[in-house]
């Protein structure tokens, strides 16, 4: 899957470079990989990124070093649009009473954290809700 995804969005840094040519400004040439090339490595990244392997995330990394010194600016790493997209979508299940997994989001009694999965495999702790509760836990001592 996520060899697909890193060909498919080689393909589109092609017409980045193309605008890059056009010598067009480096906010337009952000806003063209926002929408055409983030949002294609990006694509439910909440489910498959966890079992990702370093490798491949290597591989969606390197396609946004590319952009990045195409566009020349700074642009959010994979890793970091991963947190945010997970914290996000983990925040409307919590607000969602009767979303089905709205029950995995169990506050301990000190309020403060979230109880965390017993988990027996990496595969397992690796998948969404399990690191997502961890996450979850580490952004809200900060």
């Amino acid at each position: 899957n996520t060899s697909a995804l890193v060909k498919k969005a080689q393909q589109r840094l092609y017409f980045l470079r193309s605008l890059k040519k056009s010598h067009l400004s480096p906010g337009i040439l952000t806003s063209f990989y926002r929408c055409i090339i983030e949002s294609i490595l990006t694509n439910s990244i909440t489910v498959w990124y966890g079992g990702s392997t370093v490798c491949e995330r290597k591989a969606l990394q390197r396609v946004v070093k590319t952009a990045q010194r195409i566009t020349g600016t700074q642009l959010p790493a994979i890793e970091h649009l991963h947190h945010s997209r997970c914290l996000r979508r983990a925040h409307s299940i919590i607000k969602d009473s009767s979303h089905p997994s709205h029950k995995l989001f169990n506050l301990l009694p000190s309020r403060r954290r979230y109880r965390n999965l017993r988990t027996r495999t990496s595969r397992f702790r690796d998948s969404f809700f399990p690191s997502t509760i961890t996450l979850l836990n580490s952004t809200l001592h900060r």
